[in-house]
């Protein structure tokens, strides 16, 4: 299952964390995984070379869990943010679609 975690502060998301594949089929058949990985990927190429939004961001492999994080440093200004609600939307609408693949979780911070 993939666990998505958004960050929310003062009103606004701020940050993500995402762990973990699908399982709805074999590595590199997964279209679950497939779409997800290219939402986060979408989602910080429009805050990083879009709206130049200053973030931190990491993405790691570690056994056979993926990490993928971003946070915006300044989150109560510019687009980013709109960028991150999007990006959770597309995910809940996915977890519908795909129910038991995608878990997601908003924090208040």
């Amino acid at each position: 299952m993939i666990h998505a975690v958004f960050e929310r502060q003062n009103g606004r998301l701020c940050g993500f964390r995402m762990t973990g594949h699908a399982g709805y089929a074999d590595a590199g058949q997964d279209i679950v995984c497939a779409a997800v990985t290219s939402a986060v990927q979408y989602a910080t190429i429009m805050i990083t070379e879009q709206f130049h939004e200053p973030c931190t961001e990491r993405a790691d492999e570690q056994g056979d869990e993926n990490l993928v994080t971003v946070r915006l440093t300044s989150p109560e200004k510019g687009q980013a943010a709109a960028v991150l609600e999007g990006l959770c939307m597309h995910l809940s609408i996915l977890s519908e679609d795909f129910p038991g693949m995608i878990a997601i979780k908003i924090h208040q911070i």
